[in-house]
């Protein structure tokens, strides 16, 4: 069974930083690209960032600069690092491969 277990949210002030994991399991961790994602109320989901397995990684323009993903194979983890959180920021986070997305993590940006 596939699972992806996120977590590291929670309440900052604007300027903060937050690191979230994704915790992989039940499929090759080291064959996929995983994916965070946001969503907020009222706002479409976001794709945030995606770390591909040749190393390769992408970031959405509201973010690049200040957020930094990373993963850990040995681990099967996947970090989303987020630097000089914005109020927009504020959403549910959740990682994702192509075909399944887990429970997401809550982060909220006070301004």
């Amino acid at each position: 069974e596939v699972q992806l277990q996120a977590s590291g949210g929670g309440l900052v002030q604007a300027g903060g930083s937050l690191r979230l994991s994704c915790l992989a399991s039940g499929f090759a961790f080291d064959d996929y690209s995983i994916g965070w994602f946001r969503q907020a109320p009222g706002k479409e989901r976001e794709g945030v960032s995606c770390s591909s397995p040749d190393g390769s990684t992408y970031y959405a323009d509201s973010v690049r600069g200040r957020f930094t993903i990373s993963r850990d194979n040995s681990k099967k983890t996947v970090y989303l690092r987020m630097n000089s959180l914005k109020p927009e920021d504020t959403g549910l986070y959740y990682c994702s491969t192509r075909t399944s997305r887990g429970q997401g993590t809550q982060v909220t940006v006070s301004s």
